[in-house]
């Protein structure tokens, strides 16, 4: 085994929980029964370690069967790191016939035009998902196995995720994803978080939508009260009706966060200095929770929050984003590509 895939081996079961370790290698084809009976997973990691490194170079396992093992381990638990969504655009007439075997012919052949030494695996998943991981080199060097880039698209779906990319090697990734797809152009949707399912769910509409309606249902009508008006009632009814038509009934997309980045005119008359400044006011706003929209939801409903339920927090939902400018001609979300690295 070379030096490079015994250190990736190694740093890859290091950094994997024990029990994800253990339910991975059961799913891996590269050891036997009996070699996977052999490890000891109540041992230490350092023992772990050393028992599946010996274990593979017994085998003359190569980088390219230590690399499915970790792109096994990455698509069984993908709500690591950060993922970023973007839309792909002004599809070519052949756009929606483009099928798994030619698009993994394309990708590969355009990124390798862009990129000499690039590594480049392609899955399908069982939920339609292409999975795709990218160890990225250069005209001098071996590709880092160290530091991949995930790409995660459903074919037929504008939508694509990325985890992991710098800004010097996003072009070749956009380019290379847009020609193999047929498409004209890819736009940053300003959607991330560390939980992919939930960005996928939140951007192709997947959740238990609601629509608003002004109309009371047949029991609240047949339970109304008679001349004396509940109004305490009243109010926490409407509260959890609009509440419920800003983020749905059901259960929601986890997201984590919400940006909203503040470029407006300084307004204040007692602050002169501020106030005739030429450059705009700039600052960031960021909410957090372990699911920010169930709690926007819990807010509203509960009279934490006004209702009804303002724009800048209900666009979250309706334009399938997290990230959003606020400016004096537009509130509304930011349309350019970010530049830090993903």
């Amino acid at each position: 085994m070379e030096k490079s895939t015994k250190c990736f081996l190694q740093q890859l079961v290091r950094r994997t929980p024990t029990r994800m370790l253990k339910a991975t290698l059961e799913k891996w084809d590269r050891l036997t029964p009996h070699q996977r009976q052999s490890v000891d997973f109540t041992l230490p990691k350092w023992v772990i370690t050393q028992t599946l490194v010996t274990i593979c170079e017994e085998n003359g396992l190569t980088m390219k069967h230590i690399t499915e093992l970790e792109m096994m381990h990455v698509i069984e638990n993908p709500n690591q790191g950060t993922w970023y969504s973007f839309q792909l655009l002004d599809p070519e007439d052949d756009a929606h016939s483009v099928e798994l075997m030619l698009f993994k012919e394309q990708f590969k052949t355009h990124l390798r035009e862009l990129m000499r030494n690039v590594s480049i695996k392609i899955k399908k998943h069982t939920d339609e998902a292409v999975w795709i991981r990218i160890a990225w080199g250069s005209g001098f060097s071996r590709p880092n196995h160290l530091k991949p880039t995930y790409v995660v698209h459903y074919l037929q779906s504008p939508y694509v995720f990325v985890r992991n990319l710098t800004s010097k090697l996003k072009p070749l990734l956009m380019q290379s994803l847009t020609l193999s797809t047929r498409h004209q152009a890819i736009k940053d949707a300003n959607l991330s978080g560390p939980k992919l399912m939930a960005i996928r769910d939140l951007l192709m509409k997947q959740y238990q939508q609601s629509f608003p309606t002004n109309d009371a249902s047949p029991l609240a009508k047949e339970n109304q009260p008679g001349p004396i008006v509940n109004e305490q009632a009243e109010a926490r009814a409407s509260r959890r009706r609009m509440a419920s038509e800003a983020f749905g009934k059901g259960a929601v997309p986890q997201l984590q966060s919400a940006v909203y980045k503040l470029e407006t005119k300084y307004r204040d008359p007692s602050n002169r200095t501020m106030t005739e400044r030429d450059e705009p006011f700039r600052c960031v706003v960021k909410y957090s929770s372990s699911n920010i929209l169930e709690s926007f939801r819990h807010c509203a409903s509960a009279g934490i929050a006004s209702t009804p339920v303002t724009p800048l927090l209900s666009s979250i939902l309706l334009k399938g984003r997290n990230y959003f400018v606020i400016t004096d001609n537009a509130p509304a979300a930011a349309s350019q590509t970010r530049q830090a690295d993903l």
